[in-house]
């Protein structure tokens, strides 16, 4: 006879509220749900509910579970959930999940066969962003659940994933449920947070009154409504406060007990006169122990030291059993309904209910529990020496030292536990996983002694700056009792401060940085190693590199004291890191030599891009030597990018990114979306970089890559400039500025790339110019290295076109001295600027009396705008004034073409202008009418107009005028005026040529072609 219920009761509420989710979640309406109760309460139930209700819908559900044990294993639930799919299943082969796999192998085991090994710690945005696209993929046709339980045992990394698919599920088809204890911790502030965020729903289980406890406990006993004594309901209802598991346990209790029994007429309850029945599980448990065999009593009580799960392998060390005799007491154990075993992993048994195994442990005297405890601690570790087959014998893992470390402090021995904890948390630290780390030298720095508590504090401020805490760990830090300057303790300490200076450096948080940097100085004296001094040198470079907080006055200034010491700033910055690049090197710090290098070729761009990639190849070269698998990526990434501010092509970014995909790294990815997404605005293709936009720049959000956020988010306003679209220009820079873009090193590409062309797409040109004399104004002030910023190509040009004498607002001088300044710059060497430069030394020769001269540059830009063919409209469109009015190049032919082009692209300000400067020159300028698309471009470019287009075609039969006017209902008079403009404009000597350039014209374009060329009544 069970004393389990099959059915759930007092819960209507909570099982509405998770159907109307599991209704929604398929219409890609997702939601988040924190089931928050005490233990015993019924959130499993509930969660298992849910599931069945899932799979009667044909969802997927991933399912799984936080480990009681109080051991800190990083991704614990996750790991569970996905193997509980695809463990048998293997990998999902969706193609928008490829860029996921190195993510996602990492927390199932079974893929990594499938994916490559991502060569470097996943950072936890990124592995959220993975599951979230993999929910996605799972929800796409039905929805998914993923079903994550005891939350309040989770590892900070399982909080954290969970927190970021609460936030982003809402769009998705994806149900989350979560179950969680009400105790405070990270869990229960997870579920808060994401309710006053309206992110999540938290419902809160309470106990069960009376009437639920009446129906349960009938269902427990198959017994109809009336055969339980009222007394019993009583009992239970008083005795359990309204758990369900408690009710079970303590029901349990009374028929083991003979007190309930069945008779021929219903249930009966005895009275034995005792009135001090169990108050909780603790006495029921130690009596249901009593009535079992000893061994199987005595591996219950060791098992339960072990924690709510244990492991086989554990068991059989503590327990010294053969494998016979343990498998049949595990078996006992089972079949008398205390354990089972763990379907997330087959050496693992799990107690029915983590009360269980608490209710056992606390049967036993406090001195009982210790020395239980002492002799686990210590068969283990005895265990962990005789092991001579492991790969490191002797040698604890890391779950083992951790139930070691939990073991020790049950038996009373701090002091141990403290070091175990510490251990295990260098550990996870080295392998990445900070936040767990940060958990467990938490641990081991409250139980240290006091002469051991120093150095735990100092690998917790590192682990709490890795996980993005840099706050906490200053505070550590700054906290800790002064040492000798240049002592091993000071020397350790100083490592810290640089680690911490890095992370708030890469977070632009630049006053931490600097203090952080001042602290480890004085801690290494005034002689620190060359290898020390170099780590603080390439912090020092990096942070050099960011606009300085708060803003500079002088600004616009070229001389101004803060535009000087900016520069002396960089000067140095390159000297020293130059010299750090090959100390690291020789001194064994691969990481801070190819932070080096990097640095190095930023710095070095102003003196030319070979010098540049070279730098570059250096940190390729030690990147892959040391196997450095993100240094090698981003060294690949930077070289791309030079590679397409040379040439405007994309070829070696797209081999960065196929280098990314494989590193598995989501932020350096995202990182060259953003360049692919600008090389495709600027050449032009629209939906392309519509593409990349629209995929990454949400992603990029909520994975915090701020950088590849924001540039992003400039890829976006620059995409709607470049199109002549000011409203969603002005839209695009809002979310830029929000971000924080006008605090970054993008404000020169933002007023000189984006607004400035948005300015001439809308025939502003003053605003233009205001613009780009604005991004120059700021390079002078900040390290700048962006060369696509107007500053060396199209900020002369407008200068030159506006009078070679005129001065710059910005101190950029008149549009000659701008022009030379720009030829002498790597920046003129880049494709996009060769274009304008191109232009404008047409422009000046053109003026000097030079037409020959005017058309080779000509000549010389287009080949450098192949790749940029909205730009190289637009400059046509702008010399072409200049070329009018000095009477060289061909004007008409480039307004023509440039009228076409705008025209085509929607661009009417910038196509009205051409039109405008076409009649100012005397050249007739054809009505605007549909059919456009239909003409052939040589012929468009030629100026004929559909109508004169319809004639043309009809010219393949060689009809005479009348022919062709009654064909077109049009009087043979305007028929022979069609004639002969078609004439002029294509060159036709008579209108035999005529006759035979259209039948030219037909041949070329096929049967499909001529169809389309037949004109419309």
């Amino acid at each position: 006879m069970r004393a389990t219920s099959s059915v759930i009761v007092g819960r209507d509420a909570e099982i509405e509220l998770l159907d109307e989710a599991l209704e929604s979640a398929p219409r890609g309406a997702g939601r988040a749900v924190f089931l928050v109760g005490e233990a015993g309460i019924g959130k499993s139930r509930l969660a298992g509910e849910c599931a069945l209700r899932a799979y009667d819908r044909d969802m997927p559900v991933l399912r799984g579970r936080a480990t009681s044990t109080g051991l800190v294993v990083p991704f614990r639930p996750l790991v569970e959930a996905l193997s509980s799919r695809f463990r048998a299943a293997g990998a999902p082969d969706d193609p928008e999940l490829d860029p996921y796999r190195p993510a996602l192998a990492g927390l199932v085991p079974e893929w990594r066969a499938s994916a490559t090994a991502p060569g470097y710690a996943i950072s936890l945005v990124e592995l959220a962003e993975a599951l979230l696209r993999l929910l996605a993929v799972l929800g796409r046709e039905r929805g998914c659940v993923i079903l994550l339980e005891d939350l309040h045992d989770s590892d900070t990394e399982t909080i954290a994933v969970v927190e970021y698919v609460a936030d982003n599920v809402a769009d998705l088809p994806v149900l989350l449920v979560g179950t969680l204890r009400p105790d405070p911790g990270p869990a229960l502030d997870l579920a808060l947070a994401a309710e006053l965020r309206n992110t999540a729903s938290v419902t809160e289980l309470g106990p069960l009154d009376e009437t639920a406890v009446r129906h349960m406990v009938d269902a427990c006993l198959d017994a109809a409504p009336g055969e339980v004594p009222p007394a019993a309901h009583r009992h239970l209802s008083q005795r359990a406060g309204g758990n369900p598991y408690l009710v079970e346990v303590l029901l349990a209790d009374l028929l083991d007990m003979g007190r309930l029994s069945r008779a021929d007429d219903g249930w009966r309850l005895a009275d034995h006169g005792e009135a001090t029945v169990p108050t909780g599980a603790v006495r029921s448990w130690a009596r249901r122990l009593a009535r079992l065999d000893e061994p199987v009593r005595e591996l219950l009580l060791i098992a339960a030291t072990l924690g709510g799960r244990f492991s086989v392998g554990a068991l059989r060390v503590v327990t010294g059993l053969d494998d016979r005799a343990l498998f049949a007491h595990l078996r006992s154990a089972s079949e008398a309904g205390i354990i089972a075993p763990d379907g997330a992993a087959h050496d693992h048994y799990t107690f029915r209910h983590v009360l269980t195994a608490d209710a056992l442990r606390a049967s036993l005297p406090p001195a009982e529990q210790a020395a239980l405890a002492r002799r686990a601690a210590q068969a283990i570790e005895e265990s962990a020496v005789a092991s001579l087959s492991c790969d490191r014998p002797g040698e604890l893992s890391g779950d083992q030292s951790q139930l070691v470390a939990t073991l020790r402090l049950a038996a009373g021995d701090k002091v141990a536990a403290s070091r175990q904890f510490a251990q295990v948390g260098r550990q996870m630290l080295d392998a990445g996983a900070s936040g767990s780390a940060a958990v467990l030298l938490e641990r081991a720095r409250g139980l240290a002694a006091d002469g051991e508590r120093d150095e735990v504090t100092v690998q917790l401020a590192i682990a709490q700056a890795e996980s993005g805490r840099t706050d906490v760990a200053s505070a550590l830090l700054d906290d800790l009792a002064p040492v000798p300057v240049g002592s091993p303790a000071a020397e350790e300490r100083a490592q810290a401060h640089t680690q911490v200076a890095w992370v708030a450096t890469m977070a632009e948080q630049q006053q931490e940085a600097r203090r952080r940097i001042r602290a480890a100085r004085a801690l290494l004296g005034a002689e620190p190693r060359p290898e020390q001094e170099a780590a603080l040198v390439v912090v020092e470079g990096h942070l050099a590199l960011l606009p300085e907080q708060g803003g500079q006055e002088g600004v616009g200034d070229p001389g101004s004291p803060a535009g000087r010491d900016g520069r002396e700033r960089l000067k140095e910055a390159e000297r020293s890191a130059r010299g750090a690049a090959l100390t690291a090197e020789q001194r064994g710090r691969p990481v801070v030599a190819c932070q080096a290098w990097q640095l190095l070729a930023l710095l070095s761009r102003q003196r030319g891009f070979d010098e540049a990639d070279a730098c570059l190849v250096r940190m390729l070269e030690v990147a892959e030597k040391h196997r450095l698998a993100v240094s090698r990526a981003e060294a690949l990434v930077r070289l791309g990018t030079n590679a397409f501010m040379r040439t405007g092509e994309a070829t070696q970014l797209e081999t960065a990114r196929a280098a990314a995909h494989e590193l598995g790294s989501l932020t350096v990815l995202q990182t060259v979306d953003g360049l692919l997404a600008m090389q495709s605005v600027l050449a032009g293709r629209w939906d392309r970089a519509r593409e990349i936009v629209d995929r990454s720049v949400e992603a990029s959000a909520r994975l915090q890559n701020l950088s590849a956020h924001r540039y992003l988010l400039l890829v976006d306003a620059t995409l709607a400039a470049h199109q002549g679209r000011g409203r969603e220009q002005e839209r695009a820079l809002a979310r830029f500025r929000r971000a924080g873009g006008e605090e970054s090193m993008l404000v020169p590409l933002q007023r000189g790339l984006c607004q400035a062309v948005g300015a001439l797409m809308a025939e502003d040109r003053k605003r233009a110019t205001a613009e780009l004399d604005a991004a120059l104004a700021w390079e002078r002030e900040h390290p700048s290295f962006f060369y696509l910023s107007g500053r060396y190509g199209l900020r002369p040009l407008l200068r030159i076109l506006d009078g070679d004498g005129a001065g710059g607002n910005a101190g950029g001088g008149g549009g000659r001295e701008a022009y030379q300044e720009a030829l002498a710059s790597p920046g003129g060497q880049l494709a996009w600027n060769r274009m304008f430069l191109g232009l404008a030394d047409a422009v000046l020769r053109g003026r000097d009396g030079d037409p020959d001269g005017a058309r080779r540059a000509v000549d010389e830009a287009g080949r450098a705008a192949t790749v940029f063919p909205q730009a190289w409209h637009l400059a046509l469109r702008l010399v072409a004034e200049a070329a009018l009015a000095d009477s060289w190049g061909e004007p008409v032919a480039w307004l023509r073409t440039a009228e076409e082009y705008f025209h085509e692209a929607g661009v009417q300000p910038v196509a009205g202008a051409c039109r405008a400067l076409l009649r100012q020159s005397g050249v007739s300028v054809p009505q605007r009418r549909g059919g456009r698309e239909r003409i052939p471009a040589e012929l468009r470019t030629a100026g004929v107009t559909p109508r004169e287009y319809e004639v043309f075609v009809l010219l393949l039969e060689r009809p005479g005028n009348l022919q062709i006017a009654q064909r077109l209902c049009i009087s043979p008079r305007t028929v022979e005026k069609h004639m002969a403009s078609l004439m002029a404009k294509t060159g036709c000597v008579d209108r035999s040529a005529l006759c035979a350039l259209s039948a030219e014209r037909a041949e070329d374009q096929g049967p499909a072609g001529i169809a389309s060329r037949q004109p419309s009544a």
